[in-house]
């Protein structure tokens, strides 16, 4: 019994296709079942390209550290909390920076951005390095993402995961100290903005680094002494003048002293040069951390 002649043609084409063997000639008709089988595979890739793989991945990471919050968020808390009753106690009544302002009252402001530029680099940092460790990297290449989306999801889960850990620790400050919100939108600014800096070198660093122990060592070299050495303790106007100008090199003193602005309405530097310095480092940052995504640098391994 003979076959259909229009079923074995578009059965065989199909075949032919899924196998990678199928051709058609130049100036040749292109079989039904070949012109069929297109169709369904641009169809299918629009609903790929078109299922929210952004929202997914940006979903997955924001999961990633909310399922450990009792770390990723309480922890943190509860050192910045640490920290104000150690050195609120300690200077307090010997110390006092701005006029009107109380050492504890100064302090508050740093501790709370300090936590959000070292909470935005490990959430960035840790999740890329461990998806090369174990491998799965490969689920983030594999889907049609764009490096933008995965640079936008990455550097969106550390800002949501910062303010988190930032909300948290000003709340626990709050029974200790009032705190005047003078100009809370340069507060705000401040926050994210340090947040989106924090998240793209976060990435840059789990893109670096080949193993846990490089990725420990650029926080503990790098990330740890320029928040500390940023103003989060002290007004650089109490330092030599030095000193003061090391400060003023650092771009995590322009994140701190802006968002202390946005309480006290008073800081170390101009707020319009700390926006500009800092929206530059994002700028950079972010150009040099899509480059690399873009090219698969210590990722398509």
């Amino acid at each position: 019994m003979s076959a259909v002649p229009g079923r074995a043609t578009a059965a065989g084409a199909t075949t032919a296709v899924a196998s990678g063997s199928g051709r058609v000639a130049p100036g040749e008709a292109a079989p039904e079942g070949i012109a069929l089988h297109a169709a369904a595979a641009g169809a299918g890739a629009s609903r790929v390209a078109d299922s929210g793989g952004f929202r997914t991945l940006l979903y997955k990471e924001l999961l990633r550290f909310w399922k450990v919050s009792f770390q990723t968020v309480f922890a943190p808390m509860v050192s910045a909390l640490l920290y104000l009753l150690v050195f609120a106690h300690a200077l307090e009544h010997r110390l006092q920076v701005f006029e009107g302002v109380s050492y504890t009252e100064f302090l508050v402001p740093g501790l709370v951005m300090m936590s959000v530029l070292q909470n935005a680099f490990a959430n960035s940092s840790s999740s890329i390095v461990q998806s090369k460790l174990t491998g799965n990297i490969i689920f983030i290449l594999l889907p049609p993402l764009t490096h933008l989306e995965i640079f936008a999801a990455y550097v969106l889960a550390s800002i949501v995961r910062g303010a988190a850990v930032g909300c948290g620790v000003l709340l626990v400050s709050l029974p200790f100290v009032h705190l005047p919100f003078g100009a809370p939108a340069w507060a705000l600014v401040f926050l994210v903005l340090g947040a989106a800096v924090m998240g793209a070198l976060g990435l840059l660093a789990g893109i670096w680094a080949d193993k846990v122990d490089q990725l420990a060592a650029f926080q503990n070299f790098v990330i740890l002494p320029f928040t500390f050495l940023a103003g989060v303790f002290y007004s650089i106007h109490s330092l030599p003048v030095v000193w003061q100008s090391v400060s003023r090199a650092n771009p995590f003193f322009y994140m701190i002293d802006g968002f202390r602005r946005g309480f006290f309405e008073v800081s170390d530097a101009n707020p319009w040069l700390s926006l500009a310095v800092v929206t530059g480092a994002f700028a950079a940052l972010a150009a040099l951390t899509l480059a690399l995504l873009r090219s698969g640098y210590k990722l398509r391994t």
